[in-house]
């Protein structure tokens, strides 16, 4: 880049304007601030029109001041047998066959089973290796 074109940049990491442009005097918070002056009126006149049949209005309405209802899966009491995880992975699936246990639910045991394994795994790792360097230990 030749001199005369680096001149009139600025530093890398500086504002031109480091105090930039004051908050609050852009157009849309011009346009938000003379909504929000008429907003009890707007309201009321909305749920005029909703009462009156305006399914519109009524939409509008329940969309923004209601929050969207959620699935809640109740609990639910599940006896797994003991002795194996596959034992218990079949009895979370069946469970799930049966309807006694959602399908959400049933996929969270499952992920929850499966970190178990991974677990036990690492455990029974651990245990093997230092089995093996006691029994190196013990040779040398």
């Amino acid at each position: 880049m030749t001199e005369q074109k680096k001149r009139g940049r600025w530093k890398a990491g500086e504002s031109g304007n480091p105090n930039g442009r004051p908050p609050g005097i852009g157009e849309v918070t011009r346009l938000r601030q003379g909504i929000a002056a008429h907003l009890p009126e707007i309201i009321g006149q909305l749920v005029e029109k909703a009462k009156e049949g305006d399914t519109q209005a009524a939409r509008l309405l329940l969309e923004r001041v209601l929050p969207t209802m959620k699935a809640i899966e109740q609990p639910v009491t599940l006896a797994l047998p003991d002795g194996d995880m596959t034992a218990q992975g079949v009895a979370i699936v069946q469970a799930v066959a049966d309807g006694t246990l959602a399908p959400g639910q049933g996929a969270a045991l499952l992920g929850g089973l499966g970190a178990l394994a991974r677990i036990k795994e690492l455990d029974e790792l651990e245990r093997r290796i230092a089995e093996l360097e006691r029994m190196k230990d013990g040779n040398d």
